[in-house]
């Protein structure tokens, strides 16, 4: 049903048959993983790895966003609305989270120091 949404959505086979290839991926992945057919020198740079792809992409993210013309002149608006939005965020989560906390009872509040 996703893939279908994405379709009208975005108006394009190229984008449905890119989200089918990602999740696709992601399940032949995670079959691997799981059966544990992983090489040891493998798992022991997949720190690495990840953090080699994770610089890659905020790197391509941030040339595509600096080439955007439109971004750059409504940057300041942009900040301001992810500011407030943040902000809002982490009040609320600390609020309910100190709202849960009172209804459950934790290990360690019952042993005295």
């Amino acid at each position: 049903m996703c893939i279908v949404n994405c379709l009208l959505y975005k108006g394009g086979i190229l984008y449905g048959i890119k989200i089918n290839f990602i999740f696709g991926n992601t399940n032949i992945r995670g079959v691997i993983g799981y059966k544990d057919k992983v090489s040891e020198k493998l798992q022991a740079n997949i720190n690495t790895i990840q953090n080699l792809c994770l610089l890659f992409l905020l790197f391509v993210m941030g040339v595509t966003i600096g080439i955007n013309n439109e971004v750059i002149s409504n940057l300041f608006s942009i900040g301001l609305k992810a500011g407030i939005i943040s902000i809002f965020t982490i009040s609320f989560s600390i609020i309910f989270v100190r709202m849960i906390r009172r209804f459950i009872i934790l290990e360690s509040d019952k042993i005295e120091p």
